[in-house]
């Protein structure tokens, strides 16, 4: 968590810990900040006050838009097959449809176009792929669906995109906006879904009135402060941060590209090369995904633990899962070349020397499993 998150956090875990829907003084101070906190989330992510919904992370807030969105009856959902599993198998829940994607990771707009018809009633497709870090073309989306399916609803999952992008202005074409702390420096189990007005969502959660009848239940009124506070600085630090990480992710990708025989980027096709990406395919910079050729993502990420570096095999919560990167399969990798995939995610915090440190020790490791 970023310090100024911790800091505004605490008093209202200690002497402001009242309930926002009360009506005593300590209940109207909690009132009030969580107030202040909705107006700083609105004015970041580019809404009004009033269409901000808090939620318990990004998981509801998907949930929400792609059950709540499909609850009201508008028809069909669609969404990309590279979905975290939040929107994707909320979309599997209702009947919806996977439109595929590009080997390069970026949804694949013709195929979309296919799919799209006036019975789709929401279509759900992420800013930033939360695995691979691939940017999507979301206001080419926007067309298409509102060309094809004029009555949908579009839902971006914004989680991976916040404090790497200017997200305010790329959302502004979507309907519905997921959002969740922790990615940019707030505490974990807490976010939001922007929810424009004129897009109605029927309750997924029952219960009282809070959240203007969309999402019950008291609030987190710490959790929401801090989340304020982590995106004002995020918000603010975005340019300068993506600038240094992004040099820092490029030394760190072009190095174990060049050091270690059979690594390359993931979201390369066949034939394009081991660095470079398809022009026009962004990634943001907080991404490092690579594919470790004759290597087993599991014995690689328990040596790297070893030496001190935290890794991941795809999705933080699909860590230790048997089953090859549902994304990697999408974009044509083989089951085989999904298993020897390696995530390093690269944050507001990461220092040259943990650069440094994971360039020294992933050769050794890789050659120590290659034998």
């Amino acid at each position: 968590m970023r310090g100024e998150a911790v800091a505004a956090m605490l008093p209202y875990l200690t002497e402001h810990f009242g309930n926002p829907s009360g009506s005593h003084a300590v209940a109207r101070r909690a009132r009030l900040a969580l107030d202040e906190a909705r107006d700083e989330v609105a004015r970041c992510l580019g809404c009004e006050p009033g269409e901000v919904v808090f939620t318990s992370g990004g998981t509801e807030a998907d949930n929400l838009a792609v059950l709540g969105g499909h609850g009201t009856g508008r028809g069909t959902v669609l969404c990309s097959a590279i979905e975290h599993h939040a929107v994707r198998n909320a979309c599997a829940a209702v009947g919806g449809t996977v439109v595929p994607v590009l080997p390069c990771g970026v949804v694949d707009l013709d195929a979309l176009a296919e799919a799209l018809h006036p019975g789709v009633g929401l279509v759900s497709v992420m800013l930033v792929n939360n695995e691979v870090g691939t940017v999507q073309p979301l206001s080419e989306v926007a067309a298409l669906v509102r060309a094809l399916a004029p009555q949908a609803l579009l839902h971006t999952d914004a989680v991976a995109a916040v404090g790497w992008l200017d997200t305010a202005s790329l959302v502004s074409v979507a309907d519905l906006v997921s959002v969740s702390a922790h990615k940019f420096g707030g505490p974990k189990g807490v976010g939001a879904l922007v929810v424009r007005a004129g897009a109605r969502l029927a309750p997924v959660l029952h219960g009282g009135a809070q959240e203007r009848d969309r999402r019950p239940g008291t609030h987190d009124v710490a959790g929401v402060v801090a989340m304020a506070a982590a995106l004002r600085v995020a918000t603010r630090d975005r340019a300068a941060t993506a600038t240094r990480v992004g040099g820092l992710r490029d030394r760190l990708t072009e190095g174990l590209s060049a050091s270690i025989e059979g690594v390359g980027e993931s979201t390369v096709p066949a034939g394009v090369g081991e660095v470079a990406r398809p022009v026009g395919v962004r990634k943001v910079a907080s991404s490092c995904h690579l594919c470790v050729a004759g290597v087993d993502q599991e014995e690689l990420l328990v040596l790297l633990d070893d030496e001190g570096v935290g890794a991941s095999a795809g999705a933080a919560c699909a860590s230790g899962a048997i089953e090859p990167s549902h994304v990697l399969l999408a974009m044509g990798l083989s089951p085989a070349q999904a298993r020897s995939a390696v995530r390093f995610s690269l944050g507001h915090t990461t220092t040259d020397d943990e650069v440094d440190h994971v360039l020294r020790v992933m050769p050794k490791v890789v050659e120590r499993l290659r034998a």
